[in-house]
């Protein structure tokens, strides 16, 4: 790998870690917001909800975003969006302005995640798969130790640290890319001189309107699905959402060019079953620890170590998996993921509170290799399906799909559990989850076969 080549892909890694980073470490802080402000769990738990609802916006938005003003320009703005904002963000008068700025935050990161992706698409171009698995490692790395970190940093320096401690990460990702991204095309630097009216119609600014109320709607319908008044806000959404594809196929520069993907149908595909993936890789990251302590009185660090299994199998397996998809395509790996996915659901419904803490360990591990094999998987057949020229967008819609599982698994453990973790309740989510992936082997075995097919042989 040259030394470019290198610069690149840290400079990438560093900034799309924040995301996850950021997603991570705030779950260990909402004890700590709830004491300071005074807040209930309700409340403070908006800290987690905003910062996903407008990710799942912000990723398509500033994957379009780059594809028409420059990727190299919206990567390092997305930087300087994420240190201001946590810099700002101690500083906060009220517990709103600190959702303000989770809510900026979350934008900035979304502007580097959305773009990270496109970028690799483009100048990754030999034995991309590995360039993804390093990519993976960032990604799930940040993901996996973001709880360790944050209580660390809030044992030492209060919650304020979490977000301080971005700032060094923001600046040593935008020095790698002001050296290593190429500069963007003249086409980009065209657009962004064009005036603001004609910015907003080749962005799709009607698009963008109500793609942002339908989504925003259709989440809040679904994180209050026990309040009639929140169903109605989710069918007005879903309504909405309706109109918006309804617009985007009449529109000159849609937003999502709708009829453009529907060429491209495994992009849909691959879509759903990263959200499936991730209903079920979020389940057990946010279910476990909670049956671990409320049902088995483990220790909060001892909990914490065992959840390394999760994340640290899929760091293991990451670079392993983008040898192999390298050579042989991303299906193998994709059905081998969903196999031990559907392994891992059946062993949780053998689980009670008697079994081993060894037992437990290994389905978490089984889940980390899977998850290991779908992040790299999941990417590559991608970037083997969408367009170059939309592969922003196609970019921030699969990252869309990543927050939309975490919501969904959130709401799947919220359905089983309610108020009290039990074992009984994590029976019949393994049950749930094996019923899920035993989906995914049907899809990727039967749906994505001939795209896969016609892709390898591009």
């Amino acid at each position: 790998m040259e030394i470019r080549r290198r610069w690149l892909m840290a400079s990438i890694g560093l900034g799309m870690l924040l995301n996850p980073l950021n997603s991570s470490m705030i779950s260990v802080a909402i004890a700590r917001l709830q004491e300071v402000y005074r807040l209930d769990f309700a409340v403070t738990s908006w800290m987690i909800f905003a910062f996903y609802i407008s990710s799942s916006i912000a990723q398509p938005v500033m994957g379009k975003a780059g594809d028409l003003f420059g990727r190299r320009r919206i990567f390092l703005s997305g930087l300087i969006v994420v240190s201001v904002s946590s810099l700002l963000a101690p500083l906060s008068p009220g517990f709103g302005w600190l959702i303000a700025f989770r809510v900026i935050q979350s934008i900035g990161t979304s502007m580097i995640g959305a773009v990270g992706m496109a970028i690799m698409r483009n100048y990754v171009t030999e034995n991309q798969a590995k360039g993804l698995a390093v990519l993976s490692i960032f990604i799930s790395g940040a993901a996996a130790i973001g709880p360790s970190v944050g209580g660390f940093f809030i044992h030492w320096w209060d919650w304020p640290a979490i977000f301080l401690v971005n700032i060094p990460v923001a600046i040593l990702s935008f020095f790698f890319a002001w050296r290593a991204i190429p500069a963007d095309e003249r086409k980009g630097v065209a657009v962004y001189k064009k005036s603001p009216k004609m910015w907003l119609a080749d962005l799709d600014g009607l698009g963008i309107l109500l793609f942002s109320l339908g989504v925003v709607g259709l989440l809040l319908g679904l994180l209050s699905i026990h309040s009639w008044r929140y169903d109605l806000i989710g069918l007005l959404g879903l309504l909405i959402m309706g109109l918006f594809i309804k617009h985007e196929l009449k529109a000159g520069s849609p937003f999502i060019p709708v009829r453009t993907f529907a060429q491209y149908p495994a992009i849909s595909w691959i879509n759903l079953e990263f959200m499936l993936v991730n209903v079920l890789y979020y389940s057990l990251f946010f279910g476990f620890p909670s049956y671990l302590q409320m049902e088995r009185q483990l220790s909060a660090m001892n909990t914490g170590l065992l959840m390394l299994s999760l994340g640290l199998c899929t760091l293991l397996t990451s670079p392993l998996a983008g040898r192999w998809i390298d050579k042989s395509g991303p299906r193998p790996a994709l059905i081998l993921s969903a196999a031990l996915m559907v392994l891992g659901a059946v062993w949780i419904v053998t689980l009670n509170n008697n079994s081993s803490l060894i037992r437990i360990g290994l389905i978490l591990a089984v889940f980390g290799i899977s998850n290991g094999l779908n992040n790299v998987g999941m990417q590559a057949a991608l970037f083997r399906s969408a367009p170059k020229e939309h592969a922003g967008v196609a970019s921030g819609l699969f990252l869309t799909s990543r927050y939309m599982g975490t919501i969904f698994a959130s709401l799947l453990l919220d359905f089983i559990f309610g108020h009290t973790i039990h074992s009984s309740g994590l029976r019949v989510l393994g049950v749930i989850l094996a019923v899920i992936a035993s989906s995914l082997v049907i899809m990727i075995w039967q749906k994505n076969t001939e795209k896969f097919r016609e892709s390898s042989s591009i």
